[in-house]
């Protein structure tokens, strides 16, 4: 589970400011002293005294989309001139399918990964525990652009050095597939999600919330948890009732 020890340290000692509210702090308080701190409100707290880093912390859910869909078109553009049609599309396909794996790997290795030291206990609340704490804040459900932009590039040049004229084609599945992970993302937390796919993505975010954070590293898709073994457990006894339930028709 999430090591949230030293909260209230960090969040008011280390970034306090005199306009956060007496209810905040009270909360902290709270989470320092029973261990878990998880507030259902949409709402936010202050991480950076800098009044520009703090503004750019936050982030509107459609800004990816504006950013990043002329960077997929462009991709795609030049992918087609060198490659073809039906090369571009199956170098997407490769895209999307290495996003979903870098997705597994972020979350549970980078954004999971559990420091034992000071710095390192307070760059990983930056970076996602306070999303744990705070999971319903929509204005930091979504990657903001000082860190998107500069990893886009970082796996852009990645990619041409890997693949050359093949670069393009799979970048845009992976940004593609970046886009749709975030919108997913923010969806799970804000949105009424309908349909069995819908339905399913939302509870599996959401039991990786309030039940086990160990488990449902996949966001936008389950695809690497069933690869890897990070099935949420309520996943497996169903799936175990149903095998039950189909010998018994037998």
């Amino acid at each position: 589970m999430e090591n949230r020890t030293n909260r209230k340290d960090f969040a008011f000692n280390y970034y306090h400011q005199p306009t956060m509210e007496a209810h905040r702090i009270q909360a902290h308080e709270q989470s320092t002293t029973k261990g878990r701190f998880v507030s259902n409100k949409d709402e936010t707290i202050p991480l950076f005294k800098n009044p520009v880093l703090e503004y750019f912390s936050h982030i509107h859910p459609v800004t990816p989309l504006v950013t990043f869909i002329p960077v997929a078109a462009v991709t795609t553009y030049y992918s087609v001139l060198a490659v073809g049609t039906l090369l571009t599309l199956a170098l997407f396909a490769a895209g999307v399918l290495f996003w979903t794996l870098t997705e597994y790997v972020l979350h549970r290795w980078v954004f999971h990964y559990h420091p034992k030291s000071e710095i390192g206990q307070k760059v990983h609340f930056l970076v996602h525990g306070i999303h744990h704490d705070y999971p319903r804040d929509s204005t930091r459900l979504v990657m903001p652009l000082l860190v998107s932009i500069p990893l886009a590039i970082l796996f852009y040049l990645a990619f041409a050095g890997a693949l050359g004229q093949y670069a393009n084609g799979a970048f845009c599945g992976f940004i593609v597939g970046y886009m749709v992970y975030d919108s997913i993302h923010y969806a799970t937390h804000h949105l009424p999600m309908k349909g069995r796919i819908g339905r399913f993505l939302k509870t599996y975010h959401m039991r990786h919330h309030y039940q086990d954070s160990d488990t449902a590293y996949g966001v936008s898709n389950p695809l690497w948890d069933y690869v890897i073994g990070t099935v949420p457990q309520y996943l497996k006894n169903d799936a175990k009732s149903e095998e039950f339930n189909s010998k018994e028709k037998v």
